[in-house]
């Protein structure tokens, strides 16, 4: 049986951005599923399970850092697993943020190769929890 493929959750009020992210992350194996807002990812995390989250640091009503704060407090096993796509990461209240968060950082604009190479560490982490996990069992 084929294992299932890894769902991955981008959150960015930028539709064609996620298009483009989508289709990369499809032709990668990946299952991808997205969000133009705070709101609408947080509802989704309730019904799906991704491995791994791209959130944008600036929507709509929410900020990403808002919504990071939100899911590691109510799935702390995602801790590790989500990473910010900001232009902004030299922004004194980002730069703040992520020297207490220590949140993974995708600088935007990004190449593909940044995302696959972040996504290779966060499946490698999941794996290594999941055999202690199976270890300790």
């Amino acid at each position: 049986m084929t294992p299932e493929p890894y769902t991955v959750l981008i959150v960015d009020d930028e539709a064609p951005l996620r298009r483009v992210l989508e289709r990369l992350l499809s032709r990668e194996g990946y299952r991808v599923v997205s969000a133009g807002s705070g709101e609408t990812a947080y509802d989704l995390l309730v019904t799906e399970q991704p491995k791994a989250l791209l959130l944008d640091i600036h929507l709509p009503t929410m900020s990403g850092m808002a919504l990071y704060l939100a899911i590691i407090n109510r799935w702390p096993a995602l801790e590790g697993c989500v990473a910010i796509m900001t232009g902004d990461a030299d922004a004194e209240d980002v730069r703040i943020w992520l020297e207490r968060h220590r949140c993974p950082v995708i600088r935007k604009p990004f190449n593909v190769k940044q995302i696959s190479d972040w996504l290779a560490a966060v499946i490698a982490l999941q794996e290594e929890r999941r055999e202690r996990g199976g270890a300790q069992a």
